[in-house]
């Protein structure tokens, strides 16, 4: 496929998700521009971002702080209102170099991450928006914050961090209705005056914009599926 062909095919992708957004949102009685699309680009070369890019797309997903280092500081360049939001669980290790180029990190969920992220926000002398990531389904195998735990846990980042903490994130059980998480992720997020949820990827963010989600995760349905044997959003 030429240049050409794939800027078209994720330009065609982008439009149709969000005329599905659009759809949505309108169904659920809400303004579309409540809802932001974050186009997830992992495993996908810096050409497939750029077309979307050229498209209009501005917000961007990546799962490991790596491969968005080596994909997003040069498009920045070109786009400077270009916003990166990492996505994946994050070691402690890389917690400093998340913070220098992170413009949000979603899966905050454990205090040794709490600590790192901001002894690097000290050493950075900056401090992307953070959202807490709850493991709703309370999954062994999944990062986030098991459900009995969610609640102290957001009382002490919203100490520690104030109004960088924005909001929540949750990624359902495959094979299972989404819709219980999402109503879960939501009220949770409404006791604690937190306006940001992030949860719906390809597969289900209808039914997550029907539930509030103000983020929607979509990869696949934007620049096709991934290597084999990696998961896709």
């Amino acid at each position: 496929m030429d240049i050409a062909s794939s800027q078209h095919d994720v330009a065609s992708a982008l439009a149709g998700v969000r005329v599905r957004i659009e759809q949505a949102a309108r169904e659920a009685g809400r303004d579309p521009a409540d809802v932001t699309l974050v186009a997830v680009s992992k495993f996908h070369p810096q050409s497939a971002v750029e077309a979307a890019l050229q498209a209009g797309q501005r917000v961007f997903g990546e799962n490991r702080v790596q491969e968005a280092a080596a994909k997003f500081p040069a498009l920045r360049k070109a786009w400077p209102d270009l916003k990166l939001h990492l996505i994946g669980g994050l070691q402690t290790n890389k917690a400093r170099e998340a913070v220098r180029i992170a413009d949000m990190i979603e899966s905050l969920d454990r205090p040794s991450l709490s600590d790192a992220l901001a002894k690097a926000a000290d050493q950075e002398g900056r401090l992307p928006d953070l959202l807490i990531e709850v493991n709703t389904g309370d999954e062994p195998q999944k990062f986030g914050v098991p459900r009995e735990e969610a609640e102290a846990f957001i009382r002490a980042n919203r100490t520690r961090f104030g109004d960088r903490l924005r909001g929540l994130m949750c990624i359902p059980p495959a094979g299972q209705d989404p819709v219980p998480h999402f109503q879960f992720l939501r009220q949770l997020a409404d006791e604690h005056g937190l306006a940001v949820r992030s949860m719906g990827m390809s597969a289900d963010f209808p039914q997550a914009i029907a539930q509030g989600a103000t983020l929607v995760r979509v990869g696949t349905a934007i620049f096709g599926g991934r290597p084999a044997g990696l998961a896709a959003n």
